[in-house]
Order: structure tokens, then sequence, then C-alpha cells
């Protein structure tokens, strides 16, 4: 083979291969193996052929095209070798000729990251205080949650659980129609359209009320923005919630049960501090790293961004098939093109491949690694924290080679930002780098977005807070 170094750049080669019939004949044996076991030809049992009768009856053109799909990724395989390039990802390739065969593969390099002095950033974890009002609003939210509503005998107050009927009509169109539903209003409370709740303010049970209100110009349904909608309301009952007294009977009854409201106050505060402290690590944490993206320094090749754009458009695509949509169908709807989204997006695909690429480096450096036994540890806990019939179906799930891989990358970033908040603390002392750098696509590798491996019930502050 003939290799032309065309361009040669600290993250890029480019290399133009031309083959010679002794390079192609191996590869044209094997073509035409594939080809007589699927060609009729008269005389000739199937597969039997000679390769000159194949030849003559389909012409050399069509064994080169069909080689093509091992003969251009082998060769390339072995100039790569011989040569000691190492690609960072697959090379991008054009065929020039087929008779001769020679190609012009772009290869992108390892990206060149340097960290610049990273050791030198500082930056000071803020004191978390909980006071006395923020525990007290905890105890109130819980007094709310868990007290019962009862029917009063007055007109509706902001905060009321109010059962009514209501429609709405546009013109002649009727957009709502709502039989026996609760609402709550409150003075903040634009739905369904801004001034309802105000509206049924003083309300009293059995009343029918009509009312207009001024659809918003920022309405989602367009059609309607600026319209005049009128609604017919007809309040059928009317409850309150019953607040019970903050004492040592009450903090009993919250969840596992407090000995009293002081312990009760006492465990707010250690949640709330605690919540504090993970915030203000994850302050620490987003600082520091905007920090080091000042000072890094970061070449690689366009190709390298081109593939992670490429991911995070074909990411999109595959949310939107999992609420049954089509990529087609969605830039309809937004009134964009392909081109269009793919612009609107680079920037993103860009910011991420560059955090990536130093996370990447840190750990490097840092000789920052997650073993095995990590991964099984991490694996076990995540199944331990479930119970019942959903514990047989998170160990299937978590013991996948995928998400395995999944599981080390959300450990390897997690171990990387702790190291990095320690180091911009001044409390991590110098680490010499490992010896030898990880092979490309080894650790760190970007190619998906971190995937929550055990998602999590939501829940409200309060009970975060007791939790």
């Amino acid at each position: 083979m003939n290799v032309t170094k065309d361009s040669v750049t600290t993250t890029e080669v480019t290399l133009t291969i031309s083959m010679d019939a002794e390079d192609e004949e191996p590869f044209l044996n094997r073509s035409y193996r594939r080809v007589a076991n699927r060609v009729r030809i008269p005389g000739f049992r199937p597969g039997k052929a000679p390769r000159s009768v194949i030849e003559n009856h389909l012409g050399r053109e069509a064994l080169v095209h069909e080689a093509l799909e091992f003969m251009i990724p082998e060769s390339l395989d072995k100039v790569l070798k011989d040569e000691d390039i190492q690609a960072f990802m697959e090379p991008q390739l054009e065929v020039l000729e087929t008779a001769p065969v020679s190609f012009k593969a772009v290869v992108a390099l390892e990206p060149v990251v340097d960290l610049g002095e990273f050791r030198s950033i500082r930056l000071e974890r803020e004191a978390v205080e909980v006071t006395d009002e923020q525990v007290e609003h905890v105890l109130e939210d819980l007094r709310f949650e868990s007290a019962p509503w009862e029917p009063v005998e007055r007109p509706v107050a902001f905060g009321d659980l109010v059962s009514m009927n209501v429609k709405g009509t546009i013109g002649a169109e009727q957009i709502i129609d709502d039989q026996g539903i609760d609402f709550i209003p409150q003075q903040d409370n634009n739905l369904p359209l801004p001034g309802f709740s105000i509206y049924l303010e003083g309300m009293t049970e059995g009343q029918s009320k009509e009312f207009t209100l001024t659809v918003p110009d920022d309405y989602p349904q367009q059609d309607y923005a600026g319209k005049e909608c009128r609604f017919d309301v007809d309040v059928l009952s009317i409850k309150v919630k019953i607040l019970a007294d903050l004492d040592d009977e009450f903090a009993k009854g919250v969840r596992e049960g407090f000995e009293s409201l002081d312990a009760l106050s006492d465990h707010i505060r250690q949640r709330l501090s605690d919540e504090g402290e993970a915030a203000e690590t994850r302050r620490l944490e987003q600082s520091s790293l905007e920090e080091l993206k000042k000072l890094a320094k970061i070449e690689a090749s366009e190709l390298v961004y081109q593939r992670e754009l490429d991911l995070m458009y074909e990411e999109r695509e595959r949310a939107l098939r999992n609420q049954r949509m089509d990529m087609e169908q969605y830039l309809s709807y937004a009134g964009q093109t392909e081109e269009e989204l793919r612009e609107q997006m680079k920037p993103q695909a860009e910011e991420r491949l560059n955090t990536m690429l130093l996370l990447r480096k840190l750990a490097d450096v840092e000789n920052i690694e997650i073993s095995n036994e990590d991964v099984d540890a991490e694996v076990s806990s995540l199944i331990s924290a479930t119970s019942g019939e959903s514990e047989a179906s998170m160990k299937q799930a978590l013991n996948t080679e995928s998400a395995k891989e999944s599981i080390r990358s959300s450990l390897m970033n997690r171990k990387i930002m702790a190291r990095l908040v320690e180091i911009v603390q001044g409390e991590a002392s110098a680490t010499p780098a490992a010896e030898e750098p990880p092979a490309p696509g080894e650790s760190m590798d970007s190619s998906e977005p971190d995937q929550e491996t055990a998602p999590e019930e939501e829940s409200s502050p309060a009970e975060e807070a007791t939790e």
C-alpha cells in the first residue's frame, strides 16, 4: 500500500491510502466467496462457480464494491498500526477510486488538554446556617399536610378546598366543562386563567356566579390569546384544613413518630443542615468546574465535536420516540429544519464535550479510578435500597453490562468532582500523574449522558426534611 500523509496537526491526521493489486487480492477472494453463495450461475451449484466465471458474470467492479466493506477498515487498521497512530474515534472515510482502490481517512487524535495551574484555584465553602424561621416553616408545612379537610359553613376564602362545576366559553366554543372538581383558590394561582381565584373568594355553598376574564397574550394556545372567556361556576361544597396544635402529640404522629416536639424540631434542623451542606457542595463543584474551564486549554479535532453533536441529536431522537413522536413531527411543531436544530444544539454539544475532556484529564492527572468492586458495591447498595417485588427486577436491570458502565461513569464523575472540591479548598496534596494515560475511550466515555440508575419518588420539602 502507498500511504501519504496529506495533513498532520496535533489533533488530526489526514491519510491517502492507495492499494495495489497484491493488496486487493485477499479481499477480492473473500468477496468472491460471499458473492458466489448468492449468485445463480447456470451449470453450477450455489457457491461452486469459479471466481473467473463470477467475475465474467458480474464484472470485477461488483467484487470490489462487495469487498470495500471490510477492505477499507482492515487496511486502515494496518496502516494506523504501522504508522503508530492512535485514533480517538472512528475516522472519517472517503473512497477516491475503485480501480485500483484508494481512499482518504481523516483520523482524529487524542485531544490535547492543558489544565493550567488548576491547583492554584481557591474557593471557600460558605457556612450553612439553619434559622428558627426555617424550622418553623417546615413544621407549619407538616401541620398543614397532616390536617384533614373538614366541611365549613362560611364563604370561600383563599386556601379552602372548593368542590365546584366549571364551564368556560370563548365565543361559541366551550373550552372547559368540569363537573365536581376540587380546586384550592390562591391569590397567586393563575389557573385556569389569572384572576379566577379572586372571583371565587366570598362565594357560598350552592351559589352560582358568572364572570368574564381576558385570556393573556402568552397563553399556550395562541388562538385564544387576547379573547374574552366567560365562566359559569357552581360551588358545591367548601372545606377547610383543621390544623392540629404544635405539641408533643402532634410530633408523635409525624412519619415514624418523635417523642416530643423538640425532638421533631431537632430532626428537622439536622435535615435542613444536611440539605444545606449538600447544596453548598454542589455549588462548590459547579464553581470549581467553571474556574477550571477558565484556566484550561483544549485542542480537539472538529470531527470530535461533530460526533458529540451527532450523539446529542440521536439522544433527542430517542427521547422523542419514547414520547411516541418522531423527529419530523417535532421539527414541524418547532418550526425548524434539521440544520437549524443542529446549529441550536451545537454550543451545548461543545460545552458537554469540553467538560468531559477536562474531567477525563483530571482523572488521569489525579490517578482516579473506579474498580469493579466499587461498581459491585454501588449495585448492591441500590438493590438493597429497594424492597418487595421490585428488588428482583432492579437486580436484573442493574446487573447488565450497560447498567454497570453507566454506574461506573457516574461513580467516576462523583469521585472526580469530590477531588476537585478538595483541591480548590486546599485540602488535597499533589498526586503524581499516572505513568501511562488511559487508552482513548477506556474511561470517562461521553458517548451517552449519565443515566439515573434508581429513580426516586418525588417528595415535598416538608417530607424531605423529616425523612
